[in-house]
């Protein structure tokens, strides 16, 4: 069985969504026009595309990290919306989050 390895997003402005996740994640992005960028994350990888309509909602996207009281300082810093302060649950601690186009996004270590 594989495991997920690509996460597209639909989001209104690509480069917004760059300068945010860079900000919170320091992903390296690859450009595909004015349209489209490509992160490159630890685990999986992905997308961002203004084709179409940002739909928030669905299934909650978790990104390990290494800092969690790190990331969420930058989470702050960059403006998102904390919908979870940090907590700690069986395996790990996690908060959750939203973009600037709506998703609920989570950070998370052991």
């Amino acid at each position: 069985m594989r495991l997920p390895d690509y996460v597209e997003f639909v989001v209104k402005d690509a480069a917004r969504s760059k300068a945010f996740y860079s900000a919170i994640f320091g992903w390296p992005f690859t450009d595909y026009g004015p349209d489209y960028t490509s992160f490159e994350g630890p685990c999986v990888s992905g997308g961002f595309t203004t084709d179409g309509t940002p739909r928030p909602g669905g299934p909650l996207m978790v990104f390990a990290v290494d800092d969690i009281e790190t990331v969420f300082a930058k989470a702050k810093a960059a403006g998102a919306a904390i919908t979870k302060e940090i907590f700690t649950f069986p395996g790990g601690r996690r908060f959750q989050f939203t973009d600037p186009d709506g998703y609920e996004i989570a950070a998370w270590t052991e």
